[in-house]
């Protein structure tokens, strides 16, 4: 028994409207675009405080007791604000998905608080000084690999990890390498220019002391411009 299928014109030309928006849909998710751009603005970073849950910092109370620095008042490790600058290239490779690679420029650090024990000739506490800030500066060659995904033309979200590599410091540091990850979001005001926030959480100590390791971690805040390429 043989059986003939039969389609109406009607249902031929659904079919084939509905295979064309098909590949449209399909050939405009997969058109590829790159733009180089640039972006730069503030930093503000410290260190964490360690395992122990204080930082690396202590002084002597006025009957020569030593304290540790346990709270946020005796606080060894604080902000400082500093400055990134640097590069990247934008890959669009759907309407929603770019995936960026960075290179920038990074001053990071923190503020460190110390306290100076005095003692008299006889070797008897006298008392501490008031406390004395300094800063320990770091500056990396920061390489970031970012997803940034677009929720519309304006609004999009940034996660990845970054390989940060030591180019100066005013301070002996344990690793010359840091491993990070960092999460922020962007708002485009244009199509060439926008803002940033992102906040970045090293892995790899850069101190290590009796107290624990002490890790980098970075709020960022800053402008970006991408470049249209003909």
């Amino acid at each position: 028994m043989i059986y003939t299928l039969k389609i109406s014109l009607k249902t031929k030309s659904i079919i084939v409207i509905a295979v064309g928006a098909f590949f449209t849909f399909m050939q405009a998710q997969a058109q590829v675009t790159f733009r180089p751009g640039l972006r730069g603005g503030v930093n503000v970073s410290h260190f964490t405080k360690g395992d122990y849950g204080y930082s690396s910092g202590y002084y002597y109370d006025g009957n020569g007791n030593y304290v540790p620095t346990y709270d946020n008042k005796d606080n060894a490790f604080s902000s400082k604000v500093d400055f990134y600058i640097g590069f990247y290239g934008a890959l669009r490779l759907t309407k929603h998905y770019t995936l960026q690679p960075e290179f920038t420029y990074s001053n990071q650090g923190t503020t460190y608080k110390s306290y100076a024990s005095y003692y008299n000739s006889d070797g008897v506490f006298i008392g501490n000084s008031n406390p004395i800030s300094s800063k320990l500066n770091i500056s990396y060659l920061s390489i970031g690999m970012i997803n940034k995904f677009y929720f519309n033309s304006k609004f999009n979200i940034h996660i990845g990890p970054t390989i940060d590599f030591v180019v100066s410091k005013n301070y002996s540091v344990d690793n010359d390498v840091d491993l990070a990850f960092l999460l922020g979001a962007g708002y485009n005001f244009t199509s060439n220019f926008g803002i940033e926030a992102r906040i970045k959480k090293g892995i790899v100590p850069t101190i290590t002391d009796n107290f624990g390791n002490h890790t980098n971690v970075v709020f960022s805040v800053g402008a970006n411009y991408t470049f249209d390429i003909k």
